[in-house]
C-alpha cells in the first residue's frame, strides 16, 4: 500500500481559492497579467468551472465560478472584498504594467516603500485586490518603525 503525501508536491500550506463571476475569463486574465499556467479545470455539466488551478510563480491559485445557490459569491456580487492577494515578483514595474494592460485597475500606484519594497495595488477585472511587490532593500525593524512614525507625524 502506497502512502499518500498529506501535502502533495507543488502545494504550499496556504493556497488562495477565489470565487469569480467568470472563472474561465479569470484564468485567461491571470495568464496575460501574471503568466499563470493552467494546471487543470473541472467543468460542471452547465459549463461553469467547479474547480480550477493555475500556477503563478511557484504557487498554486484555485478558483471557481460563482455559485449563488451555494453561497459562493465573488467580490463583484459582494461589492468588494476585504482580502488582498500578495504577489512577490522579480520586477514589480513590469508585472504591474502587464496586469494593467490586461485589464486591471490601479488601486495604489507603485512606489518605493519604507519597508524596502517597490509596492503597489491593483484590482483585477473580477474584483479581487492584488498587491505586487519586489523587495529592493533590507530595512531593520527599527528603521521601519521610525519611518512609519515620521509619516504619521506629517
Amino acid at each position: 500500500m502506497n502512502k499518500v503525501q498529506a501535502i502533495p508536491d507543488g502545494m504550499h500550506s496556504l493556497t488562495p481559492h477565489l470565487v469569480c463571476r467568470d472563472a474561465a475569463a479569470a484564468i485567461d486574465f491571470y495568464n496575460r497579467a501574471f503568466g499563470a499556467i493552467e494546471q487543470f479545470r473541472l467543468p460542471a455539466p452547465d459549463g461553469k468551472i467547479m474547480h480550477a488551478c493555475v500556477l503563478i510563480g511557484d504557487s498554486q491559485l484555485f478558483l471557481f465560478d460563482e455559485m449563488p445557490a451555494m453561497g459562493a459569491l465573488g467580490p463583484q456580487a459582494l461589492k468588494g472584498s476585504p482580502v488582498t492577494i500578495h504577489l512577490q515578483v522579480e520586477d514589480a514595474d513590469a508585472v504591474f504594467a502587464r496586469a494593467v494592460q490586461a485589464g486591471a485597475s490601479v488601486a495604489m500606484p507603485l512606489a518605493d516603500m519604507f519597508w524596502g519594497d517597490r509596492y503597489g495595488q491593483m484590482i483585477d477585472p473580477f474584483g479581487h485586490r492584488w498587491s505586487i511587490a519586489t523587495h529592493m532593500r533590507e530595512v531593520s525593524r527599527e528603521e521601519m518603525v521610525a519611518a512609519l512614525q515620521a509619516q504619521a507625524d506629517c
